[in-house]
């Protein structure tokens, strides 16, 4: 059973399990003109009204013309009490879109910058975003986690992360600094971190999916779609949108399994946040269980 205001602690923060994710705010950078400004600010707004307590954003999610950040602290300041605000460093992008990744010594610069943007005078929890590529890179962790693990001693952030990782660089992060989260890409028909999403539940770790509504199979020619059927006949049952569907989902995974679904468009957020609210049946969950195993 799932619901809005099921919660998980961040360390020492409480946060609901249903968040939201801030990189399109900004609207895509493929999309042909820029998202409406005071949509993003009323959907910050809005979901705080909800009951959002968790925003996941980083420096690097902007267009020419929007920034995540920015949004954020123009919509909210000041911030709700109980409001955690989660980002991430490593990767960064220039002004012309281009990704790269940060050296260690370039990861304070990273968390001062989303500081300013926010303007905080500290993070809350700071994910080290492995790689620039979307997909997971292997090599230790040590140097940059152990960079963030400075930070956080000396009051910049509070509490770490990891993102885009396999389970040995979580289990090598580990013994640097207590790790909080973990941030990968994850759904129903994404199904390659299944045991590292277990192994995050024994450890008392949550497990923070991303792009948990993705229908596209890795690989697959453009347009395909693992579970379309299935998932359209748990909809129906529901009075639900498969987009609310995947999310139900991924929030059955697990009481340590956070849902951090991102939009710019108001009616969007209110069908994400009703979906924290799905009671998905034994029979619902077989049925789409076997999309990401088959």
């Amino acid at each position: 059973m799932t619901n809005l205001h099921d919660t998980w602690r961040l360390g020492d923060l409480t946060v609901n399990r249903l968040g939201l994710g801030a990189m399109r705010l900004t609207g895509m950078p493929w999309d042909e003109k820029p998202k409406s400004r005071e949509d993003a600010i009323t959907v910050l707004r809005r979901a705080i009204e909800l009951g959002v307590n968790h925003i996941d954003t980083a420096s690097f999610y902007f267009t020419p013309t929007r920034s995540a950040n920015e949004l954020i602290a123009t919509a909210l300041q000041p911030y709700p009490e109980d409001l955690v605000i989660t980002t991430k460093v490593g990767a960064g992008r220039s002004r012309d879109g281009e990704f790269s990744f940060a050296r260690p010594d370039r990861l304070r610069g990273q968390v001062e910058e989303n500081i300013r943007q926010l303007g905080l005078d500290h993070l809350d929890v700071v994910n080290l975003r492995w790689g620039a590529a979307m997909g997971k890179e292997p090599g230790s962790v040590a140097e940059h986690f152990g960079a963030l693990a400075e930070l956080r001693e000396v009051g910049l952030i509070r509490h770490l992360g990891i993102s885009n990782v396999m389970a040995d660089q979580l289990t090598e992060a580990r013994s640097i600094a207590p790790v909080v989260c973990v941030q990968n890409r994850y759904g129903l028909a994404d199904r390659e971190d299944d045991a590292l999403l277990d192994l995050c539940g024994e450890l008392g770790i949550a497990f923070v999916p991303f792009f948990a509504v993705t229908t596209s199979i890795p690989g697959a020619a453009p347009g395909a779609v693992r579970g379309e059927a299935e998932v359209a006949k748990v909809a129906a049952a529901h009075d639900a949108t498969p987009a609310q569907i995947r999310l139900a989902w991924t929030l059955h995974r697990g009481a340590h399994v956070l849902a951090i679904p991102g939009t710019g468009d108001p009616g969007h957020l209110a069908e994400n946040v009703a979906a924290g609210g799905l009671r998905l049946s034994e029979a619902d969950l077989a049925l789409l269980d076997g999309v990401g195993r088959g």
